[in-house]
This record gives C-alpha cells, structure tokens and sequence, in this order.
C-alpha cells in the first residue's frame, strides 16, 4: 500500500515534456499571431481608415432609438393621462367625490412627471426634438383639459380659464415669433407659476368644503395674478430680445458692407 505507482514516478519527467509540449504550443501560437500581425500592415491600415459600411444606417438607429428615454416616456405617459382624468373628470355627472378623488390622482401623476422629465433630459442628455415639442404639448393639454371641465361643471369661473390659457397660448407662440433673436428662457416667476397653477387646480379637482373651499378661491386667486405677471414680463423680454437682434443683425451687415 505505501508503493508508488509507475505514472506517478514518471511524474516528473512527464511534467518536463507537458511543459516543453506548451513551451512549443506557445511559440507556434506566436508564430502565428506574428503572420496575423505582418498581415494587417498597411493594407488592413487602408481598410479601417475607411467607415464601416452602413455607418450613417447605425447613426440613424441610434438617434432614432434615443427617442425612447425615460424623459420622453414620461411626457407620453402625460399625454396618455389627459384622456383618463377627462374621463374621470366627468364620470357620474362629475360631481361625484369618488371619481374626483381618481380624477386628481391622475392630476396629480401628470404634475409630476411635468417636474421630472425636463430635469432627466436636462441632467442626463436625454434632450430631443421630439421632447421640445411634446413636452409643452402635454403640459398645456392636461391644465387645459382640468380647467375646462371645471368651468364645464361650474365650478370655476369662465373668465379664469380663458386667462391662463389664453396666456400659456399667448406665451408659447410670442416664443416662436421671437426664435430667430434668441431663447427667453423659464424665469423663477414662471416655475412659481406653474407651481402655484398646479396646487389651485388640483385643489379644484378635489370635493372640497369648509375652510378648504375657501383656501382654494385664494391659491387660484395667486395663480391668476403670477399668471398675468409673468405673462407681461415674458412679452417685455420678447420685446427687447426683438430690438437687441435686429440691431446685432444691423451692425453686421453694416460691417460686411464696409
């Protein structure tokens, strides 16, 4: 039992000839890595110099396919929502405590998803041209479609609705008219805007009585009063980012000129 068996005596020549047997293994695989090599000189160079075939077709895809991030995602998900909190708006004669309380919930989702995907896209370069669009699309479609199904019920008045969306209107297309000068950028009076446009409507949505009745009457009352504020001060940017352009423009013509 304490003998040693043949394989295992040999084991130490045997081991020699494994390793001389990877020793050459080794030098026919640098070998062959060595032909590899000398035959990717100049002319291999010559053919990644050149773009991969169909290279436009994958920059395309991938632009393409930038357009399903979680930004635009949750602008979607609001544009989906409006529907839904029209329906729940108005279920049962849209008086109903119950279908209000469901109907605000999805208010409520579409608020914030409003916060959040602008900050992702901005954040994480998830900016796209279908995001500069849809974006205030469903901001404006989900308010819109609050206050006019509170005023519909009788529950706000006419003239606020017309206010703030003829503002938001107003606003969105002096923006457009104005491009060719420059950007007006979202001013800390509009956030607060939003906001305050945000609570008073929600508020609205809800059944509410007693002293939060009274509360929401003043919260809107606000929202009306920054809503025609920041309005007048978007059309004042409007307005001197207008002369400042055409006057960049004059000067460089006149310079081109001389």
């Amino acid at each position: 039992m304490t003998g040693v068996p043949a394989s295992a005596a040999g084991g130490s020549s045997g081991a020699q000839g494994a390793r001389g047997s990877a020793a050459a293994a080794d030098g026919a695989a640098s070998g062959v890595s060595g032909s590899v090599s000398d035959a990717t000189g100049p002319a291999a160079d010559s053919e990644d110099a050149r773009p991969a075939r169909g290279g436009k077709l994958t920059a395309a895809a991938v632009n393409q396919a930038s357009v399903w991030n979680v930004a635009n995602l949750l602008t979607m998900l609001r544009l989906l929502l409006v529907p839904g909190f029209v329906a729940l708006m108005l279920a049962d004669g849209g008086y109903d405590p119950a279908w209000r309380s469901l109907a605000w919930a999805a208010f409520a989702i579409a608020m914030i998803t409003d916060l959040f995907d602008g900050h992702l896209a901005r954040t994480y370069n998830l900016v796209t041209d279908f995001g500069k669009i849809a974006d205030p699309i469903a901001d404006k479609a989900i308010m819109g479609a609050a206050l006019v199904c509170l005023s519909a019920l009788g529950d706000l008045p006419w003239w606020v609705t017309a206010v703030i969306l003829g503002r938001e209107l107003g606003i969105t297309l002096l923006r457009f008219l104005v491009i060719r000068y420059g950007v007006i950028p979202a001013s800390r009076g509009g956030k607060l805007k939003t906001l305050t446009q945000g609570v008073a409507v929600g508020m609205y949505v809800l059944a509410l009585t007693g002293w939060l009745a009274t509360l929401r009457f003043w919260v809107m009352a606000a929202a009306v009063v920054l809503t025609v504020v920041t309005g007048l001060d978007y059309v004042r940017q409007a307005i001197v980012l207008r002369r400042q352009g055409i006057a960049e423009r004059a000067a460089a013509l006149e310079e081109k000129q001389a």
